[in-house]
């Protein structure tokens, strides 16, 4: 199994550097993981709606330019469906399966995801309602991916 997460900006916290690092190790008995990082755009609090559309564009071509032919691709996105930890663990097994054993998700920057990245995605869910620090997101959505593994298997995980 392979599962790459493909990530708009640069972890600059080191709490978040460990506890994904502590995830990523976590993960490895299950599958291969891959975590790759694009630069984000500088986006300014006196930016216009139009600077940030063509910031959040030049993004997405800095990942669709990565992202291979075929690979199936999730993005996280605010506005689709949420699943429950159990739930989510069936949603990710069945897209392993389905794509030969490699899945790939996408996390936006600061403003999301641009629309050429959203149309390229073949699913998108949400993590939750709430909002939180693109960086964060990678924290939680490894934390996710091995809680499923280990709902998967049966194995005991703490709740």
């Amino acid at each position: 199994m392979k599962i790459k997460i493909y990530a708009i900006g640069k972890i600059k916290e080191d709490y978040l550097k460990i506890g994904i690092n502590e995830y990523l190790k976590k993960i490895k008995p299950y599958s291969q993981i891959e975590i790759i990082e694009v630069n984000d755009e500088p986006i300014y609090d006196a930016s216009s709606e139009s600077e940030i559309e063509q910031a959040k564009d030049k993004e997405g071509q800095k990942i669709l330019q990565l992202v291979k032919s075929g690979e199936y691709l999730i993005g996280l996105d605010l506005n689709k469906k949420e699943y429950t930890s159990p739930l989510f663990s069936e949603y990710l097994n069945k897209k392993l399966v389905d794509n030969g054993a490699s899945i790939s998700f996408v996390i936006g920057g600061s403003y999301g995801l641009s629309e050429a990245l959203k149309k390229r995605c073949n699913d998108s869910i949400s993590l939750s309602q709430m909002t939180f620090l693109h960086q964060m997101t990678r924290l939680i959505l490894l934390e996710q991916i091995y809680r499923a593994f280990k709902i998967l298997r049966n194995e005991t995980y703490h709740k």
